[in-house]
């Protein structure tokens, strides 16, 4: 591994670095690195997209995105570097992962010249903000199991049926939706993927309160929703490959996201030192010690394994799984984390009022880590990925591969 920039990376680093100072508040060390990538209330959207297109005119928006689209013409390594010292300021919420690490490569592969004119704009300035539209209730590691209908009508197409764990849908005005479009051949070779306008009639949106008071997630549904074919995302019946680059970039977004997100172990010593422990602060106890020298341990373990990817992309290399690895390991990290924060906390575990105070905040971790390790793929499909790709082991047995969807139970 390399663990320092390349001469053009300590350039970009420098420029990146003279820019947020001059346009953003250096964050003070006392609030905590959060999940910053839902906002909570319409003020935060309002400011999300103030600083997206803020760094749009700065020439900091689209960091890899090709120049003929807008972007910088950069690679992953600069968008790392990018991340890292946008990390250290005060800044909105990324509410735009969706849009410009998943939807605007989707776009770049798949979509048509038209579409790329009139939505890569949009996307690179922050006026539009979009979500992604495919898990749904029976279909949530088997993406390829979704039942939601899309049927072919003249020049339109007919959406019925359900989406769910939608990430920022209440305040998204456009999404990437794939549907099933064929159901007589294996449910791989039968999906489409279209483009959508959230306050088309026929789509409705309901949040999902959730155990930690958040509402970040949604239910949509779909109830006769007309899409013309010409927001159709590749081709008919061809929506797998392109769902499958829409997977792909999500991946490497969450890898090098603006921090690995949750609470750290620096923060475990903070919370140590201000409580007590049978008379004592419990920082002085060694069981105590013991378990936040190994939270860090395995926190600067997974340090290193970013440092993986990094290095692999600064030389012009795919990583291999190492992003799989990250959340595989990180979702337990942080629930563990947590859970042992709160169990140092005692009694006021129970009320703490998040985001005003230490342990308020540590209880939302705590109750917020559970779906972290489903989302972007649950923790099961992690570790098939590390399995077959890495270890080299034989895929699980698919039985329904090539069976007609309109013929599985």
């Amino acid at each position: 591994m390399n663990f320092s920039d390349t001469p053009d990376e300590a350039k970009f680093r420098k420029d990146a670095r003279a820019w947020l100072a001059d346009n953003a508040t250096l964050r003070d060390g006392s609030e905590k690195v959060q999940d910053a990538f839902m906002a909570n209330t319409p003020e935060e959207v309002t400011a999300a997209q103030a600083w997206q297109k803020r760094k749009a005119d700065g020439g900091w928006a689209g960091i890899t995105w090709p120049k003929e689209h807008g972007g910088r013409g950069g690679d992953e390594m600069q968008q790392i570097i990018w991340n890292q010292e946008e990390g250290r300021y005060k800044v909105p919420p990324n509410i735009f992962v969706v849009s410009s690490g998943l939807v605007a490569p989707t776009l770049i592969a798949h979509g048509t010249e038209q579409q790329k004119s009139e939505i890569l704009p949009t996307l690179l300035s922050g006026e539009g903000v979009w979500c992604q539209l495919f898990s749904e209730p029976a279909a949530g590691s088997d993406l390829a199991g979704i039942r939601t209908r899309a049927r072919r009508d003249g020049d339109d197409w007919v959406i019925t049926g359900q989406k769910i764990w939608t990430s920022g849908a209440h305040y998204s005005g456009y999404g990437i939706l794939l549907a099933r479009s064929n159901v007589d051949v294996a449910k791989h070779k039968g999906l489409t993927m279209f483009v959508v306008k959230m306050d088309a009639p026929g789509i409705e949106a309901r949040r999902i309160k959730q155990i930690s008071g958040h509402s970040s997630f949604n239910e949509v549904f779909f109830d006769e929703v007309r899409i013309p074919d010409s927001d159709r995302l590749g081709p008919v019946d061809g929506g797998w490959r392109v769902a499958m680059t829409t997977l792909t970039n999500e991946r490497y977004t969450l890898a090098i996201g603006r921090s690995v997100g949750g609470m750290r172990a620096e923060e475990l010593i903070t919370l140590a030192a201000g409580v007590t422990l049978n008379g004592r602060p419990a920082i002085e106890n060694d069981q105590v010690r013991a378990k936040i020298a190994e939270f860090a341990s395995r926190q600067r373990g997974m340090e290193f394994t970013s440092y993986r990817i990094m290095t692999a992309l600064s030389r012009g290399k795919e990583p291999m799984v190492e992003g799989s690895i990250g959340k595989l390991l990180l979702g337990k990290l942080r629930q563990e984390m947590a859970s042992f924060a709160l169990e140092l906390s005692g009694s006021a575990a129970g009320i703490g009022e998040a985001p005003k105070d230490e342990t308020g905040l540590w209880r939302v971790d705590y109750m917020t880590a559970p779906g972290n390790r489903i989302s972007g793929g649950s923790d099961e499909i992690q570790r098939n990925i590390i399995a077959e790709r890495l270890l080299g082991m034989p895929p699980e047995i698919r039985a329904d591969k090539d069976i007609p969807f309109s013929q599985l139970k």
